[in-house]
């Protein structure tokens, strides 16, 4: 899996050096005066043609292609040309909201993750524990597959594309299901509800309900502090040296992740079942539109002047 995620980032990468390389040639034949019908033909940035221009050179550029499956490059290209016709758009003014900048090279430490369109992928037929995927073959999951499984069996669902990605030290895969189903009526049909968001409570409804924020991290911190006393005493990295970090460092750094990881899983999942009892309870609900953290630091102002 990590093969297919670094060969996804190779074609995107070897992408965008050609389409930044033919940008820089055009702009640069423009300052010397050349006319539009002499300058280097700018190249397609479509997915299309940068997956024709790749299978043209890949045996070149990337002679051990062959070990991965033609998904991961595709699903590169693929992510490329999005960036590059988001790019082209909010610069033309074509779309709304915050200008999008030029597109960045993806370095080792970026986020591995694959995604997978076509082949051979989805949920194994032996158990529900397992899911299959292109070259990869199959593989055994954590957590079961069953209700996935149930809609694909009665035909109410259809597996579109899966992405592998890791996070934290462990592997996920996530499925795109196109599925028929109709969502459960509220339980109070009717009833309108507000909701205010707050900063020390979590949000307070109109029907004068507080919901308590729970503070994973303040519960947390003790264990935090004890393991980052731990990182601090051994080996890590230091530029200025050259010195490589040391393994038992690493597993540190590792650990500390994974603390990390846990509360922010145990604050997405309050906020899952908050807004899930909601929308099962009421008809209608309210959102004040506000931006917190600038309200917190105007309040803090406030506070200090």
């Amino acid at each position: 899996m990590r093969s297919h995620c670094g060969g996804q980032r190779y074609a995107y990468n070897w992408g965008l050096a050609r389409v930044k390389a033919n940008l820089e040639q055009r702009q640069a034949e423009r300052s010397y005066g050349l006319a539009s019908d002499e300058l280097t033909p700018s190249l397609s940035w479509s997915a299309y043609g940068l997956r024709k221009d790749w299978n043209r050179v890949k045996h070149e550029v990337a002679p051990w292609w062959g070990e991965n499956s033609k998904e991961a490059y595709a699903s590169g290209l693929a992510n490329l040309a999005r960036a590059l016709k988001n790019w082209n758009d909010s610069r033309n003014g074509k779309s709304k909201g915050r200008k999008v900048g030029f597109g960045r090279f993806k370095g080792k430490r970026a986020v591995l993750s694959c995604r997978f369109t076509t082949g051979s992928f989805g949920l194994a037929d032996t158990d529900r524990r397992h899911v299959q995927l292109p070259r990869i073959g199959t593989v055994r999951t954590h957590e079961s597959t069953r209700k996935l499984a149930r809609h694909v069996e009665r035909g109410a669902a259809r597996i579109r594309s899966a992405t592998v990605s890791h996070r934290q030290g462990r592997w996920f895969v996530s499925f795109s299901v196109e599925i028929e189903r109709t969502d459960p009526a509220p339980t109070r049909p009717g009833a309108k509800v507000g909701v205010d968001l707050g900063v020390k409570s979590l949000a307070v409804l109109s029907t004068g309900e507080r919901v308590p924020n729970p503070k994973h991290l303040e519960v947390a911190l003790r264990e935090l502090r004890r393991l980052q006393r731990q990182a601090a005493r051994r080996s890590g990295p230091d530029k200025r040296t050259n010195q490589k970090p040391s393994q038992r460092w690493r597993k540190a750094q590792a650990r500390i992740a994974r603390l990390h990881t846990a509360v922010a899983n145990a604050r997405r999942d309050g906020l899952h079942k908050l807004t899930t009892r909601l929308v099962r309870t009421y008809e209608a609900i309210v959102i004040e539109d506000l931006n917190v953290n600038v309200d917190t630091a105007r309040r803090r102002l406030r506070t200090h002047f």
